[in-house]
């Protein structure tokens, strides 16, 4: 279990080890029992050990660790302000922590506040829907590593998922029911979502699929990596870095100069439903956002009438 935190014993910071064996057996508790989710784990253990780091340094122990120490913590970070809001809520929860098993008396991040961030706009890169469709056009569709590219963004496309979730999904995850071909992703916390497939993805799953020859392994994973360039597929699932490396080599392929990622495929589909008449309600359920001020973030329906009404100036 350690080991999936990159953290050892042998590596626990040293404001942790010389405060006693108790402080850090609840210190690894903390991302162990604490902390399901793998990324948080791992970005939860990299801000705090960032902060003991900057404590040591200062000569500062555990023990006298004030709410000023965090706030000069918070006032020098050199990184974005969710990057900063992110570590100080990672000080906050261990803090909090330490505090529960007795281990400090009072959490020191507690009355300390971040940087203000607000967005109202989502920063990821955009395409078109023509660009989505020369993407798609421009792939190789005459080996099964192209129908895999395809069918995958069209996943992220059609369903709004998030790549995490459809480099998780296995053949038993694109579905039958009645008439209709369902997704079932699994999201964030360890919830399934269920989205109807499109008739174009139905066609590129189920081409993808048969040359795949994979139909009847119905436990295995939908999007696999290959072996070298053999362009034969593995029985492991991709990650999303695999997917992020293809999507850009694709994109370059198909002359597209936007740097786009993973993510692009998500807002590229909810702006082209809002854009068709959709409502911001339902693509909301559709993205399994909680809020659909997240939802709002992908939606970049106003930025044509932005440019439009621009143009209107002539000098």
């Amino acid at each position: 279990m350690i080991n999936l935190l990159t953290l050892e014993r042998n590596k626990i910071p040293a404001l942790i080890v010389e405060s006693g064996e108790k402080t850090s057996h609840r210190f690894l508790e903390f991302f162990t029992v604490n902390i399901r989710n793998l990324n948080t784990r791992k970005a939860y253990v990299r801000a705090v050990a960032c902060f003991l780091s900057w404590c040591e340094d200062r000569g500062i122990r555990l023990e006298n660790i004030e709410p000023i120490t965090v706030a000069a913590y918070i006032e020098q970070h050199p990184a974005s302000p969710p990057t900063v809001k992110q570590h100080l809520t990672a000080i906050r929860m261990l803090f909090d922590w330490l505090v529960v098993g007795q281990v400090v008396p009072n959490n020191p991040a507690t009355s300390v506040r971040g940087p203000k961030y607000v967005v109202e706009r989502g920063k990821t890169p955009i395409l078109s829907k023509e660009e989505t469709r020369t993407l798609l056009n421009s792939i190789d569709i005459s080996t099964v590593i192209g129908l895999r590219d395809r069918a995958l963004i069209g996943v992220m496309v059609y369903s709004f998922a998030r790549v995490g979730a459809v480099v998780g999904m296995k053949v038993e995850d694109y579905y039958q029911a009645g008439k209709r071909w369902w997704l079932r992703l699994h999201e964030k916390g360890g919830r399934y979502h269920e989205v109807p497939a499109h008739h174009k993805l139905e066609d590129f799953l189920d081409t993808y699929i048969r040359a795949a020859n994979i139909g009847d392994d119905k436990k295995s994973q939908l999007f696999r990596t290959t072996v070298g360039k053999t362009r034969k597929l593995t029985e492991n699932s991709m990650y999303p870095v695999d997917v992020f490396r293809m999507i850009r080599r694709r994109a370059m392929k198909a002359g597209i100069l936007t740097p786009i990622g993973c993510h692009t495929f998500r807002a590229v589909g909810i702006t082209n439903y809002l854009d068709n008449g959709g409502t911001i309600e339902n693509a909301q359920v559709i993205a399994a956002h909680r809020s659909p001020r997240t939802t709002k973030l992908y939606d970049r329906t106003g930025d044509q009438i932005t440019l439009d009404e621009v143009e209107r100036i002539v000098i």
